[in-house]
């Protein structure tokens, strides 16, 4: 009989959490590393990720701050050299210019493409081949509900996150017989350093909480359930898939309440 008990458990096994200095990435890693994980603290920000390492020790669990910039090849490269095979890779930064699509500008869009999209892939070709000679693994990417539903101002960013969630499902269709599986995350609108400019226009911020069905944004930590789900046992059956924590915007988009 299957011992339901351990489907959470990460002990003995190793993450990379890159963009693991604030928001959703600091969320993520010190939820794995609660669940028993080793979690190597990705990010450019040396401070964050201190502080996050920092975070997981005042809980017991087991963390190191790891320099890496996802858009340095050689950074990557070192990283994946000191490493060696990870278990769960999970990759959360992003980027965005907000701007109508006629008014963007060329180094503006390479911005975007470079972090978004091309530092996605290359996290992924950088650790993943360490999964499949391992025989076991789980990627787990981030997009956004704006990889299916848009607003004025988002088009480069919306095409990123859609790339990655394509990028995501080849990925697993590739891997799946070595034993690796591959997901992505859509976020709705979560509080972070990222999402902090909006909190400054209370017009704006009330607008996108009453777009969903629980009306408030989200904290960090209701995103890292999920990454803690893909990255466990829990999931073993579950690849190629974009899971939603929108507390239920793309399920109303666009919502009306009629005089019923």
């Amino acid at each position: 009989m299957y011992d339901y008990r351990h489907m959470f458990d990460l002990r003995g096994r190793k993450a990379l959490v890159v963009g693991a200095g604030s928001g959703i990435g600091q969320a993520s890693a010190v939820a794995l590393a609660a669940f028993g994980a080793h979690v190597c603290c990705g990010d450019i920000d040396e401070s964050g990720i201190q502080e996050t390492v920092g975070q997981i020790r005042v809980q017991g669990g087991h963390g190191e701050a790891l320099h890496l910039d996802l858009l340095d090849p050689l950074s990557v490269a070192a990283a994946a050299e000191r490493l060696g095979p990870v278990d769960v890779l999970v990759i959360t930064p992003g980027v965005n210019v907000r701007k109508p699509l006629l008014q963007l500008q060329e180094d503006e869009f390479e911005r975007i493409v470079r972090l978004n999209l091309r530092g996605t892939f290359r996290a992924v070709k950088a650790f993943a081949p360490g999964m499949v000679a391992q025989g076991r693994g789980s990627i787990i990417v981030f997009s956004s509900i704006r990889s299916q539903v848009v607003e004025p101002g988002q088009g480069v960013y919306a095409a990123t996150k859609a790339g990655v969630v394509q990028m995501i499902r080849a990925l697993a269709a590739e891997l799946g017989p070595q034993g690796v599986r591959a997901n992505a995350i859509a976020p709705g609108v979560v509080e972070t350093p990222l999402t902090e400019p909006i909190k400054r226009h209370p017009e704006w911020y009330a607008a996108y909480a009453h777009r969903n069905a629980l009306g408030r944004w989200a904290q960090p930590h209701e995103i890292a359930g999920m990454v803690v789900y893909l990255a466990s046992d829990a999931s073993s059956y579950v690849t190629g898939a974009l899971l939603f924590v929108d507390g239920g915007w793309t399920a109303i988009d666009g919502r009306f309440e009629p005089p019923l």
